[in-house]
C-alpha cells in the first residue's frame, strides 16, 4: 500500500514538472514569433527604428572653409559682430567629401555641402522654408541659400597661361561648363577668343569650387594643350592667402573676397552655387525653416523631436 502511494505522488510530481516545461517553451515561442513578424512586416525589429528623441549629430566645416563662411552668414550662425558661433559640440570635417561621408553614416546627423556637389544616392538634401535646392529655385529666387565661387589673382600677373585660362573661364565654352555641372552660369559672356599660350600655372583654393574648376581644366586643355594647370585643394582662406603670395597664380574661393583680400587681388565671380542642408537618408525629415537650421548650429536645438 504504501509503495502505491509513493508511485502515485511520484507520477503526478513528473506531470507537474512536465507541465512547467510546457509552459515556459509556449512563452519562448511565442516572443520568437513576435520579433520574427516584427522583423518581416516592418523590414527590422521596432528598437532599431530612427527615433526623433535621440541627439542631432551637428556636423560643419573647419576654420577656413568658404562654405563654411557662408553657410553661418546666411543662416545668421553669427553674433553681432560677424563672429562665428557654431556649436563647440559640432563634428569638424574638412572636405566636401569627408562631410557627405559623415552624414551618410549617421542617422541622425545634418551637414552642409555645396549644391553642385550633391550626391543624392549618398544623402538627402532638406528643403529650406518649404524650397527644394536647386539652380531653378536659386535663379528664381526661392531657394535663398547661396554663394558666389571666387577665382582672384594679383592685378600684376605676368602669367599668359593664367590670363588664358581666365578668359576661356568666362567665355561661352567656359560658362557652358559651369551650367552643365549644376551651376548657375554667368550671363553676358562670348566665345573664347584666346591666344593659347605656352606654359604653366598653379589654381589652389576652396574644395567646394574644386571639382567644377577640374573641369574647366579639362575643356581648357581640349582648346589649349600647349598649358599645363595644376590644381590644389584647400580651402578658400589658403586660396586667397596663397595668391596674395604667389605661391597660387588663381585662387579660388566658395564666398565673398574678404576686404583685405580684395585690397590685394582682383576677384572675378565664376559661378553662384546653392548649399545645401543635407541629413542622412534614413532621417524622415523632409523641410527645415531657416531659423530650425540656426538654432541647429547654435546648439539651442539639440534632439530631432524639439523642432
Amino acid at each position: 500500500m504504501k509503495m502505491k502511494k509513493f508511485i502515485a505522488v511520484l507520477a503526478a510530481a513528473s506531470m507537474v514538472a512536465t507541465m512547467a516545461v510546457g509552459c515556459g517553451g509556449g512563452e519562448d515561442t511565442s516572443a520568437e514569433g513576435t520579433d520574427a513578424a516584427a522583423t518581416e512586416e516592418g523590414g527590422e525589429a521596432a528598437s532599431g527604428d530612427w527615433d526623433a528623441a535621440n541627439m542631432i549629430t551637428v556636423v560643419s566645416r573647419e576654420e577656413g572653409s568658404g562654405t563654411r563662411g557662408a553657410f553661418t552668414e546666411l543662416f545668421g550662425v553669427v553674433d553681432d559682430e560677424d563672429n562665428d558661433m557654431t556649436t563647440l559640440d559640432a563634428q569638424v570635417t574638412n572636405s566636401t567629401s569627408v562631410m557627405m561621408t559623415t552624414v551618410s553614416e549617421n542617422e541622425y546627423a545634418i551637414g552642409y555641402i555645396s549644391l553642385g556637389s550633391l550626391d543624392e544616392s549618398l544623402v538627402k538634401a532638406v528643403k529650406i522654408d518649404g524650397a527644394e535646392a536647386t539652380a531653378e529655385n536659386i535663379e528664381n529666387g526661392s531657394y535663398k541659400v547661396s554663394r558666389p565661387f571666387n577665382v582672384a589673382v594679383k592685378p600684376d600677373s605676368t602669367n599668359e597661361v593664367a590670363k588664358d585660362f581666365m578668359a576661356f573661364i568666362m567665355s561661352t565654352e567656359g560658362q557652358e561648363v559651369v551650367s552643365g555641372e549644376g551651376y548657375i552660369p554667368v550671363a553676358d559672356v562670348e566665345a573664347y577668343a584666346g591666344s593659347a599660350p605656352e606654359g604653366s600655372c598653379v589654381v589652389g583654393g576652396s574644395s567646394s569650387v574644386s571639382p567644377l574648376m577640374e573641369k574647366l581644366i579639362e575643356a581648357y586643355a581640349a582648346v589649349n594643350p600647349n598649358a599645363s594647370i595644376e590644381l590644389q585643394t584647400s580651402d578658400s582662406t589658403t586660396g586667397m592667402t596663397s595668391a596674395i603670395e604667389g605661391s597660387y597664380d588663381i585662387g579660388m574661393a566658395s564666398r565673398e573676397l574678404k576686404d583685405e583680400e580684395a585690397a590685394e587681388l582682383e576677384g572675378t565671380v565664376i559661378a553662384t552655387d546653392g548649399i545645401a542642408v543635407i541629413v542622412n537618408q534614413g532621417n524622415p525629415t523632409d523641410d527645415l525653416s531657416a531659423d530650425q537650421v540656426k538654432s541647429i548650429y547654435l546648439g539651442d536645438v539639440t534632439t530631432w523631436d524639439a523642432l
